[in-house]
């Protein structure tokens, strides 16, 4: 069968791809094994050299790869040339690091010697998603390629040349012939995938629902696996927060990519006393963003990836404002063959609305009212998600404590947007997955931990 990609701008075909047989996936990868069989044996420095060698074509070429993504998803250009660049540092990061992370551990016990090491464990499946197609494919790679695994994707059907352009890029940097290949795979064949004897693990970013599938069709077969998986998150601003940088940071991180990110900030927690104050400045400031062709000089905001989540979004928009949320920006669908979507803003946002319960995948925000700091803590935790958070106050050391101890997610900023960053590990609790990517903790995930013990 064939996959398409559609320029989300203008509902054109840009391209047809043939997708590959199960047969031809089988064989890729044991292609794939085969490399991991020499690959495993390389030192830390031939790996290092060769993710520098990566990181320096993904620099050459963002500004190609960027209008790619633009074409492909819909990503603003700039946005697309800084994931790229992003890309590059975390191949510079784990070539930097890789051999420090994965040192033996010397154990005082009662041997001659004895110690933990860590051993790469094979082929890894990846299942990634459009949103961000370039960072997440390789914030899975480069510590994958750096601790001596390989690797197999299976892209999001909608950005099959950014998959195919990433499998080039490896290639270009003179990896071993085979040390990572794209499947070109529909989500029926999952299944077949993660039961090939050579796929030791699978790593997933997508929805909660993907995310359970893969994990019960993994662990039926005692496969790791680690769940990057969706999000609400959370920002809480209190009563002394800096208003006018809060709702500048705000705005901005509910923007990124259009919306369309797992930790893009999505509810907004305001304490009632700053509540007016600071929905106005909000609103001044989500008004003032620019909407257009994303390959355009300033745009901020392109289309959404595909029609269809243009449409269930709207769909979660209109039904929150069918149960008493008020919209006080956008909310309309743009004429034509496209998938924009406007910058919207819901607020009295109470529970029962799917502004309130579910994610909402693009650039819409609601603004929920607390009572004080404890209700705004008690309502941010009051999500089946656990990815994100943020909390606004001039009280640094305040602020601290809310993050390290009462808001219930796997990262938590002060005064800031939340982001990845190669050097912290990153992921969820609750429904928004488990296991970690990037950092320290990343490049152990898929790792044999392995006792060594000398009498």
């Amino acid at each position: 069968m064939e996959i398409y990609s559609i320029n989300p701008a203008n509902g054109e075909n840009i391209k047809a791809y043939n997708t590959h047989s199960d047969e031809q996936m089988s064989t890729k990868i044991i292609q794939t094994h085969k490399a991991w069989l020499s690959w495993r044996l390389t030192g830390f420095d031939e790996r290092s050299k060769l993710l520098i060698n990566m990181a320096n074509i993904l620099k050459q070429r963002k500004q190609e790869m960027a209008k790619l993504m633009a074409m492909e998803m819909g990503k603003p250009l700039l946005q697309g040339i800084s994931e790229v660049e992003k890309c590059a540092s975390v191949c510079e990061f784990y070539a930097a690091k890789a051999a420090n992370y994965l040192k033996d551990q010397l154990v005082e016990t009662e041997a001659t010697k004895s110690y933990i090491c860590f051993q790469p464990i094979g082929v890894v499946l990846a299942i990634m998603p459009w949103n961000f197609p370039f960072w997440q494919v390789f914030r899975f790679l480069a510590p994958a390629l750096a601790a001596g695994n390989c690797g197999v994707l299976k892209h999001a059907s909608n950005v099959p040349g950014c998959a195919l352009a990433i499998e080039e890029i490896v290639k270009q940097a003179d990896f071993p012939a085979n040390v990572f290949q794209t499947l070109l795979a529909n989500s029926k064949q999952v299944d077949k995938i993660i039961e090939n004897e050579h796929i030791m693990a699978v790593t997933i970013t997508g929805s909660t629902s993907a995310g359970q599938k893969v994990a019960q069709k993994a662990g039926s077969l005692l496969k790791k696996t680690v769940l990057e998986l969706g999000g609400s998150d959370a920002y809480i601003i209190l009563a002394d927060a800096d208003l006018d940088k809060a709702a500048e940071i705000c705005v901005n991180s509910r923007i990124i990519n259009s919306g369309q990110s797992c930790i893009a900030a999505k509810r907004f927690i305001v304490v009632k006393s700053v509540a007016k104050q600071f929905t106005e400045l909000f609103h001044q400031k989500m008004a003032a963003k620019k909407m257009g062709e994303p390959l355009d000089e300033g745009v901020e905001i392109g289309p959404q990836a595909r029609v269809d989540l243009r449409d269930e979004l709207h769909k979660q928009v209109q039904a929150s404002i069918a149960k008493g949320a008020k919209c006080i920006l956008g909310g309309e669908l743009m004429p034509g063959k496209n998938a924009y979507y406007p910058p919207t803003i819901l607020t009295h946002v109470k529970p029962g609305m799917p502004a309130y319960d579910e994610e909402l995948f693009g650039p819409v925000a609601a603004i929920i009212t607390a009572e004080d700091e404890d209700d705004a803590i008690t309502i941010a935790n009051n999500s089946i998600f656990g990815l994100g958070g943020a909390v606004f106050t001039a009280d640094k050391k305040r602020g601290e404590m809310i993050a390290a101890t009462r808001l219930e997610a796997g990262s938590c900023f002060v005064n800031s947007m939340v982001k990845s960053d190669p050097r912290l590990p990153f992921g969820g609790i609750k429904q928004s997955g488990y296991g970690r990517e990037l950092g320290l903790f990343g490049i152990h995930e898929f790792v044999n931990i392995k006792t060594v013990y000398i009498q």
